[in-house]
């Protein structure tokens, strides 16, 4: 059906998009190191939130969810191998 990005914490589905696409039963599931990413799966339609660049998408119809379920992966990869990046550089006032 589609995906709709909004890139801001306060940025989220319309009051429309939520009844329409929002309901029924919920899976939760939190991923990162404090659970900051957080996928959350209806039964035809996706939520996935990125609380540490504040991203939210919302995917739409049962097609979308298994690209939901990747998205949710790369989120968690990316944000590793950013940590892993600073913490990999070093100064000599570091030492």
């Amino acid at each position: 059906m589609g995906i709709f990005r909004y890139e801001n914490n306060y940025a989220a589905p319309t009051l429309e998009q939520r009844k329409r696409y929002m309901r029924g039963e919920v899976e939760e599931h939190h991923f990162g190191r404090e659970g900051e990413i957080t996928l959350l799966l209806y039964p035809e339609a996706a939520y996935l939130k990125d609380d540490i660049d504040g991203v939210r998408i919302l995917f739409t119809g049962v097609r979308e969810l298994p690209h939901a379920v990747e998205e949710a992966r790369r989120m968690v990869a990316y944000h590793e191998n950013k940590d892993d990046c600073r913490e990999s550089f070093r100064t000599c006032q570091d030492s």
